[in-house]
């Protein structure tokens, strides 16, 4: 464990989330240097236990979105557990929950509850529909807020939408939840006002989803389909040995390109010069970098774009985007030794922040692992601890 360095050293997060979401968006806090204590029920996070793992409760994918945070496993159900809760709750800066609000209210900790113990706390909800909304009580899944924004009828088509094999709901919404978050606190430093926040995932994806895809329906009445056609039109071409994905992207770009391997006429022909001509031509234009990419093994296609300066690139394996050159260069996965699951590879933060660094400060929590030191901390002394562990409210191994 190392002192935190990033641009949130000092603000405490309490975080109250499960699978990945809400954790994901809460690590990022924690990259960036804030305290994060993960709040997590007895029997723990969900996501401990998906995907591969050395020791059960601590797979690579929970391990992935849980880093620089201490876990503390209470039942919020108990009443000792709730008094715990109560008794943190002054001391954080924020309270981030991806529980349904209703049911957080239940249990006694609503935003209002919350608010009169610490009227300065920023109170974030991740959830999955806006709560001012018919399907506010729904319970959300990333193949559900795929299908229900859009992004599976663009990631396929209308007919037969399909998934992107990524949970990328929940990552681009915990990217969301981190913005909001960090907001929030800029403007209780500000006004010293907290307040209550709320990211909902179907929200924030048909946004994200909207800014090429409505295409003509952006406009009132349409004026054309929907969809961006470029992005149906590209698609990696297949090199004498090989895959490449080329992106010529400009009119200058075209040019070049059609003048390098031979075939000017094409100019004229797809009118690349105009970028209007060039979009209502782009399947015709594609087809024909389809045609000419098998004349060159990879590498030869790579000196030939690089020395014209068009966009360009290989393509990397799953299991190989660690070697990747430049990632490898930049140490984005950095080899690190967790304490009881051995030797691991994770991703560093990717942003860069040159007076305050954001850095893996502290590995993955067992569950229940800073229980103890964390009641400390509020103020238990020994024999209360042993009361709270006696009477199954917290969970301290």
């Amino acid at each position: 464990m190392t002192a935190p360095t990033g641009p949130l050293k000092g603000f405490r997060i309490l975080d109250l989330t499960t699978v990945l979401f809400g954790p994901f968006g809460t690590q990022t806090l924690g990259d960036w240097g804030a305290e994060v204590i993960k709040v997590e029920t007895l029997a723990g996070d969900t996501w401990r236990n998906s995907g591969q793992f050395r020791n059960r409760g601590m797979s690579g994918q929970f391990m992935a979105a849980n880093r620089n945070k201490r876990s503390i496993a209470l039942d919020l159900k108990h009443a000792e557990g709730k008094a715990v809760l109560r008794r943190l709750i002054p001391t954080a800066d924020a309270l981030v929950s991806n529980i349904r609000p209703a049911g957080l209210g239940r249990l006694g900790f609503g935003y209002e509850d919350c608010r009169v113990l610490n009227p300065r706390i920023v109170y974030a909800v991740a959830t999955g529909f806006g709560q001012d909304g018919p399907w506010a009580a729904r319970p959300a899944f990333d193949e559900i807020i795929q299908a229900a924004s859009g992004f599976a009828s663009a990631m396929g088509t209308d007919e037969e939408p399909a998934f992107v094999p990524s949970l990328i709901g929940d990552k681009l919404c915990g990217m969301a939840l981190t913005s909001a978050v960090t907001a929030a606190l800029l403007h209780r430093e500000r006004t010293g006002e907290g307040q209550m926040v709320e990211v909902p995932m179907l929200e924030t994806l048909a946004a994200f989803n909207s800014i090429e895809m409505f295409g003509g329906y952006a406009f009132v009445p349409p004026i054309g389909p929907s969809g961006y056609q470029r992005m149906r039109a590209r698609k990696p071409v297949r090199t004498k040995d090989g895959w490449l994905t080329m992106l010529p992207y400009s009119g200058e770009n075209w040019c070049a390109f059609f003048e390098a391997v031979g075939r000017p006429e094409c100019i004229e022909e797809f009118g690349v010069r105009d970028p209007v001509a060039r979009a209502r031509n782009i399947d015709r234009i594609y087809d024909r970098m389809r045609e000419i990419a098998p004349s060159r093994t990879t590498a030869e296609w790579e000196r030939l774009l690089l020395s014209i300066d068009v966009p360009h690139t290989g393509f990397t394996k799953l299991t190989e985007v660690h070697e990747q050159p430049h990632l490898k260069a930049v140490g984005m996965f950095p080899e690190i030794e967790h304490p009881t699951e051995g030797r691991l590879r994770q991703a560093r933060p990717p942003a860069r922040f040159s007076a305050s660094p954001a850095g893996l400060h502290r590995m993955a929590p067992n569950l229940g692992e800073h229980t103890r030191e964390v009641l400390r901390e509020a103020g238990y002394d020994e024999a209360g601890i042993a009361a709270l562990i006696e009477a199954k409210a917290v969970l301290a191994p």
